[in-house]
Formats: C-alpha cells, structure tokens, sequence
C-alpha cells in the first residue's frame, strides 16, 4: 500500500519544482498568479507577497473562476512543498501548463530571508 509520502514523491517527479529564489524571478518574469495551498490559519500567519489562499481540499472546486486560462503562469506553494507538489499534479491534470511549485515551500522561502506579507495587527493604543 502507498502512502501520502509516496504520492509526493510521485508527484515532484512529474512537476517542476524551483528554489525559493529562482521561483520569485519565475513570478516576476511571467507575472505568475500565486497561490498558496495551506489552510486559511497558516496563510493568516504569513504567505507570499500577492497570493491568493486557496487551501489544497478546495483547488480543483476553485481554479476554474481564480484562473480560466490554462496557459496562464501559476506558481503553487504549500508549508514545505508536499501539498503543492500534489496540487501541481493535479491542476496538470485539468489542463493547465505553466505550473511551477516552490521546493520547500513557504518554511524554505521565510529561512531564504525573501519577502513575506504577515497581517498588520490593530493597535489599541
């Protein structure tokens, strides 16, 4: 039996994954949407400069209104790499092309020191 590690691994074989940097150049050259496939609590904690949170049980049900040309540049990103890797496959899948995920996802991207977007708290003061 296979498990979700496998699928993973299966995944990133069939998908171009970047480096932090060289996916933050690919987003500048193509003007990629960037969508982060983690839940709305991670993605409230921190995310990409310009994503779109679209957690990774809902992509399928939502990519057709986020993005209806599938020759458009799309740039998937998850916590470490593992959900991104398998929504790349799967919005392959539905015909998209220009696909790329971000190898080791956001963690890798925060520790790189690139730029992140973090919500700006009220001040009570």
């Amino acid at each position: 039996m296979k498990t979700a590690h496998d699928l993973v691994l299966a995944a990133r074989a069939q998908i171009e994954e970047l480096s932090p940097q060289d996916a933050q150049r690919w987003q500048a050259a193509t003007a990629a949407r960037v969508l982060d496939v983690r839940e709305p609590d991670e993605f409230a904690a921190g995310h990409l400069p310009g994503a779109v949170n679209v957690p990774r049980g809902m992509l399928e049900f939502r990519i057709g209104e986020l993005q209806p040309d599938g020759d458009a540049a799309i740039l998937l990103y998850c916590k470490t790499s593992g959900r991104a890797a398998l929504a790349t496959q799967s919005l392959h899948s539905l015909g998209y092309t220009r696909l790329r995920s971000v190898a080791g996802g956001f963690d890798q991207w925060q520790a790189d020191g690139l730029s992140v977007e973090k919500p700006v708290l009220p001040s009570f003061e």
